[in-house]
């Protein structure tokens, strides 16, 4: 069960314990300095009033400015942790993202689409600054609302009215518009993101948009989104107006009725000049508290928003791998299914059924069928990025093993549908800077795969740096450095859908050559349009519907 936004806020700030406990330790303090204030005036207008001036006037001057010096020191003193906190933030999100994006379970990302996904880590500004801001204004202004009525109580039993309807006016402004502004602010926050997604595939697909009719649809389609926004946004705004004009009303009130009171008190020589002015200095402080942590709600759904949508990917089931993984290196691997099927979250019918395999060493496998058989299906649950709805899956090698993620993966090679280039260097995107892969393998992954002639045109050679999906390269040239990228390390299994379906067919032939040559160790597991693939297989697998019709071995590998 998903936690709720208020507890998912308490638990984000159970993180950073120490210095939320040293900005209320700072502000308690603050909110006793603060009160030297009202109580010097009040000092010094009685002495005024009685007519000695002396020393003791001077030196209630000196304490007052002191006063208001000490608590300017405190409050930088708050912006310090704060500051702290804030990089805290930025850089536990940061990796928070880092690490999860890559784990999460396939299936959890089917219907997401994962650079919405990345781009709530924009969230973390908002989270940023709107945890500080809440921290300094509403510990000092609720600090000050508390030392402020307990003050005012000592100068008259009318006061303890004053503090109670005070009480009674936060709770009900935070009680009865709490809901209704959090999921106005959710409402929001999601078109909010609808119209950048939307931006994004502008974008993404610019060429497309440049047609007049197809640039037209753009525009309307983001006016659609932005107009639902505005609509979000207007109804929240009406929840901040409505809370605003409750705290104007009550100022009103307030003030009027606290003047004529203590006029009163003052006339009945209940209260004296001095007390009067003090406390009304107090009660300006007070309601000047009240009037922050009015104002600083919307901070507040901002930053409860902005953790909830944050949250939502942390609810994202990860791969779980043992704490006790060892770095067992495989001599050779066999892969067995039992008994598989696997069906997508929201559907009720079974993409595999049943899938009973045993794939030995070395074997040369191509996955026929047609569209929609179980082909990639069946390819992404043996390279591990699916994992079987029922049935089990497990490797052999002397003994009988179950899959164990980090260490099957560090043996296996993969290209899937879809997979793109990332930025940084040819080098950085050959080998993800890993240190066991040595100059000698680079060259041979990259001879192989025909990138050699390429690579050596270019000016920086493998430091050239590549754009987001290798924009800036040919089709061709891109797949190449993903297939030198699958082999450079010497798997022990490829896992290949349409490898070379943007190559030409005199390159992808001796490409093909190549990885089905016999003195490669590896077993390959491939789906591809390209039949040569077939021709140079000894094992066919035909599916059909999520089930094998035909698995048969034969002898035309050369």
């Amino acid at each position: 069960m998903n936690d709720t936004p208020l507890q998912r806020f308490y638990s984000f700030l159970k993180l950073d314990r120490k210095d939320i406990i040293q900005i209320f330790f700072y502000a308690i303090f603050a909110g006793l300095v603060s009160l030297s204030l009202p109580l010097g005036i009040q000092a010094i207008i009685n002495l005024i009033q009685s007519g000695r001036v002396s020393a003791s006037w001077a030196v209630l001057v000196v304490v007052v400015v002191i006063g208001v010096a000490l608590v300017g020191i405190l409050s930088l003193m708050q912006l310090r942790i704060t500051e702290n906190l804030q990089q805290k933030i930025f850089v536990r999100s940061s990796f928070e993202f880092s690490i999860r994006l890559p784990k999460i379970k396939f299936e959890e990302l089917y219907n997401q689409y994962p650079p919405e996904l990345a781009n709530r880590f924009f969230d973390t500004l908002t989270i940023q600054k709107g945890t500080s801001k809440l921290l300094i204004d509403f510990s000092t202004a609720v600090l000050q609302i508390v030392f402020g009525i307990l003050l005012l109580s000592l100068y008259h039993p009318f006061f303890i009215f004053f503090g109670i309807s005070l009480l009674l006016l936060l709770y009900s402004i935070f009680r009865f518009s709490y809901n209704a502004g959090l999921t106005t602010s959710l409402k929001e926050s999601k078109y909010k993101y609808k119209v950048v997604g939307w931006l994004q595939e502008i974008a993404r697909n610019n060429y497309s948009f440049r047609k007049k009719d197809n640039f037209d649809f753009a525009l309307t389609k983001n006016d659609t989104l932005v107009s639902q926004y505005l609509i979000y946004r207007e109804k929240h705004f009406g929840i901040i107006k409505r809370q605003f004009v409750q705290l104007i009303l009550f100022k009103v009130i307030i003030t009027a009725g606290l003047l004529l009171i203590g006029g009163f008190l003052v006339l009945n020589q209940q209260m004296n000049i001095g007390q009067f002015v003090a406390a009304e200095i107090i009660i300006l402080l007070v309601i000047n508290s009240v009037e922050k942590i009015i104002i600083g709600l919307e901070t507040f759904y901002d930053v409860i928003t902005s953790i909830e949508k944050i949250g939502q990917i942390a609810d994202f089931k990860t791969e779980e791998f043992s704490a006790t993984t060892s770095n067992y290196c495989f001599a050779n691997i066999s892969l067995e299914t039992d008994n598989i099927s696997f069906k997508f979250p929201d559907s009720y019918d079974y993409v595999l059924e049943k899938i009973n395999l045993k794939i030995e060493p070395s074997e040369i496998i191509y996955l026929d069928g047609n569209n929609g058989s179980g082909k990639t299906t069946l390819i992404r649950i043996l390279s591990g990025l699916l994992q079987p709805t029922s049935g089990s899956f497990s490797i052999n090698d002397d003994t009988y093993r179950k899959i164990n993620l980090p260490q099957y993966r560090s043996h296996i090679g993969t290209i899937i549908h879809g997979e793109t280039l990332f930025e940084g260097t040819i080098m950085e995107n050959l080998t993800f800077n890993n240190a066991e892969i040595s100059h000698d393998m680079v060259k041979w992954a990259i001879d192989n795969c025909k990138l050699g002639t390429f690579i050596k045109a270019l000016p920086d050679g493998l430091d050239t740096k590549i754009h987001p999906e290798g924009r800036q390269l040919s089709s061709s040239n891109a797949q190449k450095i993903i297939l030198a990228r699958s082999i450079i390390n010497k798997p022990k299994i490829l896992f290949y859908e349409d490898p070379l379906d943007s190559l030409d067919e005199q390159t992808s032939k001796e490409i093909i050559d190549f990885i089905t040559a016999k003195n490669h160790q590896w077993t390959l597991i491939v789906s591809s349009k390209n039949k040569y693939w077939k021709e140079k297989s000894n094992r066919i697998i035909t599916m059909n519907d999520g089930k094998i019709i035909s698995d048969s071995k034969i002898n035309n590998h050369a």
